[in-house]
């Protein structure tokens, strides 16, 4: 397939090349947005290719001796490495990491704010007294803004990712949803990975299956990964959420993350600094 464009509305665009699938909006003055839109069109044509060249190293389990070559391939490692020895692929931080390389293009004079969400992992470029406002959706199944978050310019914040059992990518844990704001999205990518995961019971409503019977190629062979949760007993809910909240708190103290928000079954937790937690559970994002 070949890289697509489409102008959504003024401003928004919608490009889209075989997995790879972005939507970038930026503000500021139109030369300088239209320059880094075009370098970022450029460089986003060869981000496919070379992911592909690496695949192999990419899909297996990371080891401070692992090594790559491409510059998306290196921050996917950087940002998953630091979570070794648990288990974790570079795949992990794949949607991040191109989101990382791609805001890049917009990190430039003239351009005031810009986002890169990339299937809701979201980069983001904040020039001096600027903000953005994310958008908060609870549940995939029903779009309805449920809260919000500004990151501003002098804050840590850039970078957004959601991961869950009902998101793009296998989860091995059972959380509707688990959004982490930290410095870099490939940084949150890897992060809302390993807190998902964490996120877990044993209950018959829970359905796993193998990840290489549900996708042959998965980064995740036969690992058990979650398919379907029916409803859980509140106290079960409540184990589950406090086991992600155990980890989360864990990449907190370590620096990894600045903000989480833990959502199963209509409970929440928030962990990280007041002004960043998130009012409400969220399960995707849009920025405006």
């Amino acid at each position: 397939m070949a890289p697509a464009r489409q102008t959504l509305s003024p401003g928004r665009e919608h490009w889209r090349h075989g997995p790879i699938d972005l939507v970038i909006e930026a503000w500021g003055e139109p030369a300088a947005v239209a320059q880094a839109r075009s370098a970022a069109w450029d460089r986003y044509q060869q981000v496919l290719g070379e992911l592909v060249r690496e695949l192999a190293a990419l899909r297996a389990p990371v080891s401070a001796r692992c090594s790559v070559h491409g510059p998306v391939a290196r921050r996917m490692m950087a940002a998953c490495v630091v979570h070794a020895p648990d288990f974790i692929t570079p795949m992990a931080a794949v949607a991040g990491s191109v989101a990382d390389e791609i805001i890049g293009y917009f990190e430039r004079p003239g351009v005031r704010r810009a986002f890169v969400n990339n299937g809701g992992d979201i980069a983001i470029h904040l020039a001096i007294g600027e903000s953005l406002r994310i958008g908060i959706v609870p549940q995939v199944c029903r779009p309805v803004v449920d809260g919000d978050v500004t990151l501003p310019a002098h804050g840590p914040v850039r970078g957004i990712a959601t991961s869950g059992w009902r998101g793009r990518s296998f989860s091995l844990g059972i959380a509707d949803s688990v959004t982490v704001l930290a410095a870099t999205a490939a940084a949150a990518d890897a992060a809302a990975t390993m807190i998902a995961n964490a996120v877990n019971a044993d209950h018959p409503a829970i359905c796993r299956l193998p990840a290489c019977e549900l996708k042959d190629d998965s980064d995740l062979g036969d690992r058990l990964v979650t398919v379907d949760v029916g409803a859980l007993p509140d106290r079960l809910v409540a184990v589950a959420l406090d086991r992600g909240v155990a980890a989360a708190e864990s990449l907190l103290a370590r620096g990894l993350v600045v903000g989480v928000a833990l959502a199963l079954q209509q409970q929440w937790r928030n962990v990280g600094p007041t002004g960043l937690a998130l009012p409400h559970p969220p399960a995707a994002q849009f920025a405006a």
